[in-house]
């Protein structure tokens, strides 16, 4: 068998396997294979696998120096399917994100600075740029702290996390089809590339209140099937091409917040609706609410962009954007999250 140095670490609400790359095969394919092992993919448990059996739990960061003179690291995301043997390095993973830091660190990647240290990030699946600030007392990762994310029992350290350049990072464009709302299969959808290409959709134009369990949403195999027709058609209008086995865009139902956050949402992962919030998903959702004209503006009246609370399943999810030029793909967005080193080791393969 192969022994393989890894790493499995909760990032936000994602929870992932961490590989440096040089522990890997340079060739992608036998990247991959040895990937779909280590998670014991191809069954609905992994069960001959570390993956969870759960998207938010079957994935992949592989972490080297960055070649790029403007980061530390390099960080490629894989979403690596649960029942079938596919690996998918075309989205970013956020939650996954909030551990590159703490990895990178730790792995002696990038050096402490104090108290705090900043991990300049370049997520080489789209291209973009993130600082991400670690709590380092005494030179060390500190896991243990007073911060609390909805989806993730206890607390710990807080992670800061900036998005310097997220308009546009699979299409290149904020608004990819040029227009603020299209109509799809009868149904006005607005697409919006940032951080993650998404596809917003009002939740009473599908005839669900937006206020379902993940449970409910699920187990509607119509609603299900007319959400990936959707989905599938949005993502040719966005330019990615046959979407069918990717799994960007991600589809999002918005309602009215009930509990004085700013919208409320159901983001699908895409095929399961996550129990909380994509952090990449977040920012898009965000950026949509302080741009004019798409669907979200038929339930936010005024918002301050420095302080918008987006509600799902676990509670709320609070993003800070900050336009650094005059145009809206000049935004910046920060959120606070957490992160916690679950065990390090070797994994094992066939």
């Amino acid at each position: 068998m192969k022994k393989i140095p890894c790493t499995l670490m909760r990032g936000g609400t994602s929870k992932g396997v961490f590989l440096l790359a040089d522990s890997l095969p340079k060739d992608i394919k036998q990247r991959d294979e040895l990937i779909l092992a280590i998670m014991g993919s191809g069954h609905a448990l992994q069960i001959d696998g570390i993956g969870g059996g759960s998207p938010q739990t079957s994935k992949v960061a592989i972490i080297s120096p960055s070649t790029h003179p403007d980061a530390d690291v390099d960080y490629l995301f894989a979403q690596v399917s649960i029942t079938e043997r596919i690996v998918d390095t075309s989205p970013n993973c956020g939650n996954i994100l909030c551990a590159v830091g703490s990895f990178a660190i730790e792995k002696g990647l990038v050096p402490t600075t104090g108290e705090t240290t900043t991990v300049k990030i370049r997520n080489v699946n789209t291209n973009t740029f993130v600082n991400a600030t670690v709590q380092t007392p005494n030179g060390q990762v500190e896991y243990d702290g007073d911060t609390t994310i909805a989806g993730v029992p206890g607390h710990a350290a807080p992670v800061a996390l900036t998005f310097l350049n997220a308009c546009g990072t699979k299409t290149g464009k904020l608004m990819p089809t040029g227009h603020s709302i299209d109509t799809i299969d009868g149904i006005d959808v607005s697409c919006i590339d940032m951080a993650m290409p998404v596809v917003l959709i009002d939740a009473s134009q599908l005839n669900k209140t937006g206020y379902e369990t993940a449970e409910q949403l699920e187990t509607d195999s119509a609603f299900m099937q007319r959400l990936e027709a959707i989905r599938i058609k949005a993502g040719a209008a966005m330019g990615l091409g046959d979407v069918s086995k990717k799994v960007i865009p991600k589809p999002i139902l918005i309602s009215p917040a009930t509990h004085g956050g700013t919208l409320n949402v159901r983001y699908f992962m895409p095929h399961k609706c996550h129990g909380a919030l994509a952090v990449t998903g977040a920012i898009a959702i965000a950026t949509s609410i302080i741009l004019p004209n798409n669907v979200t503006q038929r339930y936010v009246q005024s918002v301050d962009k420095h302080n918008i609370a987006i509600e799902h399943l676990s509670g709320k999810f609070e993003v800070a954007l900050n336009q650094k030029g005059d145009s809206p793909e000049s935004l910046q967005a920060s959120i606070i999250r957490t992160a916690r080193k679950l065990f390090e080791g070797d994994v094992f393969v066939l």
